[in-house]
């Protein structure tokens, strides 16, 4: 190779990560925040859960709208204003004053969100050949969402006991503005519109890719897409694995704090267990379905890969069905999470595997049933709680659904034709990037 090629492909990897590790983390803060903000505002437990299902509001119709906008506007000009709303939003959480207000902002922080993941792929797949993809969507896809949730926990707790919890949304929201500042000067649509980019890391791009990857859109045809059985098994999998990610993210926190009297800085520091385990099973689901894929040619294999990790995602959580020490909880809970992450890169690539004419309104549909699990988990452990005062019967639903969703994916996919991976690519991760 060259050694005047650049490496401007790997700094726009870098920001894009960056972007998806601040998106979690903005998410997910409320959660560390639940015992002085709902006293704050006057909210009870139910109504919490409510705002956190109001995320996903805005998350799943922008989310099912991102690749239309991607396409018509640009994934950086999307990028940019998604990180001017959420920052914007971030900032405000603390003064909006009621349940209402509160509600509100998370709507509008879900819709500024909800391009992200869509804009990031395209991004990614401008910008990297299929053989560095690999280790692109994973980094993307798999390490910063688990790794964000990891590091969020004690960022956010140490921030609450440094400044006061409504001050750590104030610096959530700084972290967000620093980072539309510097993709102002740096992120570019494609290595064409980047003036640092050599004349040796242009060839190397486009060698790796393919045509249509390079060609524009064609006009989106619904019907295909709503008629879809594999495209709404693979829904109804994502959703089931959706409620056990959802209800973690938003309740875990509170969890700990309450079973087992802890305080807010041992309750971010018991949170790494779980998405470390996440962190752990992305690069493991990675690896096993692209060497898998390599083998058989089969899209199918990805379903199966998908069905057996949630079934025993579901099934580990069931020791915490009573109630569990808190070495017992931490544990089950880790390894429930980890298994999940297992199917965290390879959604995306099975919505694309089932309409590949369609890629980006397939994985847009697919994300969308994902942001729907974020509607329903939130409002439904918080009525759980605030009911039985428990969350026992919170984790029998995440167990319950991720066995319907791993049998549908095991059990009922209509055949794919079979097909190879093309030459020198890793197979599940190449159309990922679509």
């Amino acid at each position: 190779m060259s050694s005047s090629r650049s490496n401007v492909r790997w700094l726009t990897l870098a920001l894009i990560v960056a972007l998806i590790v601040i998106n979690y983390i903005d998410r997910s803060a409320i959660s560390y925040a639940v015992a002085p903000l709902t006293k704050a505002f006057g909210i009870s437990t139910s109504q919490y859960g409510l705002i956190s299902s109001a995320f996903s509001i805005g998350y799943m119709v922008f989310a099912f709208l991102a690749g239309p906008l991607v396409d018509r506007y640009g994934a950086r000009r999307i990028l940019l204003v998604g990180v001017a709303v959420w920052s914007v939003v971030t900032a405000v959480t603390p003064i909006s004053g009621s349940f209402v207000g509160l509600f509100i902002a998370r709507i509008v922080l879900g819709a500024g969100e909800g391009p992200g993941f869509p804009a990031a792929s395209r991004t990614v797949s401008r910008w990297m050949p299929q053989k560095e993809r690999g280790i692109a969507l994973a980094m993307v896809g798999g390490v910063a969402v688990a790794g964000s949730l990891l590091i969020g926990g004690p960022l956010v707790t140490q921030l609450i006991a440094a400044v006061g919890w409504q001050g750590m949304f104030w610096v959530l929201a700084g972290l967000g503005a620093l980072w539309f500042v510097v993709a102002w000067a740096l992120l570019r649509n494609t290595p064409h519109e980047h003036g640092k980019v050599s004349a040796a890391e242009h060839e190397h791009i486009a060698a790796g890719q393919l045509a249509e990857e390079r060609s524009s859109t064609e006009r989106i045809q619904w019907r295909p897409v709503l008629t879809n059985r594999n495209l709404w098994i693979i829904a109804v999998g994502y959703f089931a694995w959706g409620f056990m990610f959802w209800g973690f993210m938003y309740w875990l926190p509170e969890y700990l704090s309450s079973q087992y009297h802890l305080g807010i800085t041992a309750v971010g520091l018991f949170t790494v267990a779980p998405w470390a385990a996440g962190i752990g099973g992305a690069l493991i689901g990675g690896v096993i379905t692209d060497r898998v894929f390599a083998r058989t040619g089969d899209p199918r294999s990805r379903l199966t890969i998908m069905g057996v990790a949630l079934l025993l995602s579901g099934t580990a959580l069931i020791p915490i069905f009573t109630s569990p020490s808190l070495t017992v909880a931490v544990t089950f809970i880790s390894i429930g999470v980890g298994l999940g992450f297992v199917t965290g890169g390879i959604w995306w690539v099975a919505a694309i595997d089932a309409a590949p004419s369609q890629p980006g309104v397939a994985a847009g549909f697919a994300d969308a049933s994902f942001a729907l699990s974020g509607i329903v988990a939130p409002s439904v452990m918080g009525f759980i709680v605030s009911v039985t005062g428990s969350f026992s019967s919170g984790f029998v639903v995440m167990t319950v659904l991720a066995v319907i969703g791993a049998g549908s994916l095991l059990l009922l996919p209509k055949r794919y034709e079979r097909r190879k991976p093309p030459a020198g690519a890793r197979a599940g991760l190449v159309a990922g990037a679509r």
